[in-house]
């Protein structure tokens, strides 16, 4: 597509405040392949403005009509998921298999889900004497990240709609365009001019001034733990709400019972989908000492696979940030059995997909989220031991257990600090809540949960 130079803001595309730009390029080649805005606090002034003059009356319109637009707005996005699919493709470098069924098939399946929770959803409830009544909690800051640009966007967008929000989005550097082809989507829906607003720019110039705004009632934030800190400590002096969808270091514990092939095969799968830069992927496998050996021979056979399989990291300074991860796994005596710093691929930002052994939970890469196709295999001596080591970070996003009897598995993972649990292979719920406990994040996206974080309660008593 070609990229918009101007922001969409109270219906219409319009220039921006300033003259810079920012240089979209295509990962898997180096090549320049768009320029957007570079928004300044100018542009996100007039997009919030925009926001607040269309609230009052999209608060008011009933949730059928809001779920007829989100439901516009899927039917939009279904239209256009073959160009969609090519430029997150292009901006992000997933495969194009990966961008059709899970970048693009993944939030055209919330945004229906968004449709009919909108218009099922229970706005009003009878508590004793008291009817409680959901209103929307106003303005939505939206800021969103580049490695799943189109699914966030939607996981953020498609709850405040349904909860009569007005919106404005800021989207990831790296990945403006799909935000942009979205913004069109939107426009081709029907949702009300101001209802939902788009500013592109980076992060420390239009995401602060969006987080800062006294004008935004909430900011919805996925990213990394480090910035979520700096937004949340803004909201706070500003008694503001937040939904922060942080970073992960989850756990894929394997008990003795389980099939180990499976679950050693399955692991290695999640952690390589999108290149590793997903926040929830199981990136320590904890593997009993008996089996050990064993697993590690069959993660390492299976993380060769992916060599031709997984795109490249997003931009250089990821895929430099990686290879200093693996880098520091090696110096600090972690032992290397596939993959490594370095790539086969002449161009492009390509790491190779890597498994570390004889890893200790004390290691910098069983600690901090690497972000890339980087797997870490953990031994451990008892269930008791594999579960101070599944809860020993600062992190509780996700993770698996797999046993030979559900209810074991169960029983374990019901130990776990964290938000979301896969047992044995479980699939991946939309309709689930899904968040972090700890340094994971706050809040909670899809599903009723996640509607409800963009509603506040009213009471009144008779």
């Amino acid at each position: 597509m070609k990229a918009q130079d101007g922001m969409y803001i109270d219906g219409a595309w319009r220039p921006a405040a300033g003259p810079d730009m920012i240089e979209v390029v295509n990962p898997a080649d180096e090549q320049v392949i768009g320029r957007v805005p570079a928004g300044t606090p100018e542009d996100v002034d007039a997009a919030v403005r925009a926001a607040r003059a269309a609230l009052t009356a999209w608060a008011a319109t009933p949730p059928a009509e809001r779920a007829a637009r989100i439901s516009a707005l899927r039917d939009a996005l279904v239209a256009h998921q073959d160009e969609i699919a090519e430029t997150v493709t292009a901006e992000l470098g997933s495969p194009l298999s990966f961008s059709q069924s899970v970048q693009v098939g993944l939030p055209i399946l919330v945004a229906g889900s968004y449709a009919e929770l909108a218009a099922t959803y229970a706005f009003e409830e009878r508590v004793g004497n008291s009817t409680v009544h959901h209103e929307p909690v106003g303005v939505v800051g939206a800021i969103t990240p580049w490695n799943y640009p189109l699914h966030q966007i939607v996981a953020k967008v498609a709850p405040a709609l349904a909860a009569g929000c007005t919106i404005v989005l800021k989207p990831a550097e790296d990945t403006p365009l799909t935000a942009q082809l979205f913004a069109e989507a939107v426009h081709e829906a029907g949702v009300p001019a101001g209802v939902f607003n788009l500013v592109t720019g980076l992060g420390p110039v239009a995401g602060q001034a969006l987080a800062e705004h006294e004008d935004v009632d909430l900011v919805s934030f996925t990213g990394s733990t480090a910035v979520g800190r700096q937004i949340g400590a803004t909201a706070g002096a500003a008694v503001k709400r937040v939904a922060l969808e942080l970073g992960g270091k989850s756990a894929n514990v394997i008990l003795p019972s389980a099939d180990l092939a499976k679950a050693v095969t399955v692991g290695v799968a999640n952690v390589m989908a999108n290149s590793g830069q997903t926040c929830s992927a199981w990136t320590r496998m904890l593997v009993h000492a008996e089996r050990y050996e064993e697993a590690v021979e069959l993660a390492a056979a299976a993380a060769v696979k992916y060599a031709d399989r997984i795109g490249p990291l997003v931009n250089a300074k990821q895929r430099a940030r990686v290879r200093g991860y693996i880098d520091k796994g090696v110096a600090e005596g972690a032992r290397l059995v596939a993959g490594g710093p370095e790539s086969t691929e002449p161009q492009g930002y390509f790491v190779s997909p890597t498994v570390f052994a004889d890893v200790t939970p004390e290691m910098t890469i069983a600690k901090e989220e690497i972000f890339g196709p980087v797997l870490s295999v953990i031994r451990y001596e008892d269930e008791e031991e594999a579960l101070r080591i599944a809860n020993g970070t600062v992190y509780g996003l996700a993770g698996a257990v797999w046993a030979g009897d559900e209810a074991e598995a169960v029983a374990f993972a019901r130990r776990l600090d964290t938000g979301q649990v896969d047992i044995n292979g479980g699939r991946f719920n939309p309709l689930a809540p899904f968040g972090g406990y700890k340094q994971s994040g706050v809040g909670r996206e899809l599903g009723a949960h996640g509607l409800a974080e963009y509603l506040q309660t009213k009471s009144l008593q008779f």
